[in-house]
């Protein structure tokens, strides 16, 4: 008789290296959004928590220019996570990745509308056509007139 199949997270947090992995990320990403949580405007949208070691937690952003900008409020970032969050935080550190800006960026792909004249091509192509092909061609007639009836996002 086989086991039934468990749960990733009872998988995760069962013994060896596995579970100090989850704390850590776990750890990083309460941090991560505790910082942005902290600081207002657009620069917490461009930086992230990269690492917390000794005591020192390690922020990267996208340029010079944010760091720069995170660096004059990093006095005021530390006091207010060692009495918020981390007490045992000793210092900040912040550098620069810009490959954080292609993470960021998502690509904006463009949504393919069918005009009503092409949809009337199609669909007269695939009268003539008929079978598997003209099925699918007529389908793909058939999202010129959603178009306009579906919410927009």
């Amino acid at each position: 008789m086989k086991k039934p199949p468990q749960h990733l997270s009872q998988l995760v947090h069962q013994s060896g290296v596995l579970p100090e992995l989850a704390e850590r990320a776990e750890l990083l990403l309460y941090l991560d959004r505790t910082v942005k949580g902290m600081l207002s405007g657009p620069v917490s949208t461009q930086l992230t928590v990269a690492n917390f070691r000794q005591n020192i937690l390690v922020i990267e952003t996208t340029t010079a220019v944010w760091a720069a900008r995170l660096n004059f409020q990093k006095a005021q970032l530390l006091q207010q996570l060692q009495t918020e969050a981390l007490p045992m935080l000793t210092a900040i550190e912040v550098k620069v990745n810009p490959a954080l800006i292609s993470r960021e960026t998502k690509p904006n792909v463009p949504h393919r509308q069918i005009s009503e004249t092409a949809a009337s091509h199609l669909s007269e192509l695939a009268d003539s056509t008929g079978g598997t092909l003209g099925q699918k061609l007529k389908r793909l007639a058939a999202l010129a007139s959603r178009k306009g009836s579906e919410p927009s996002d």
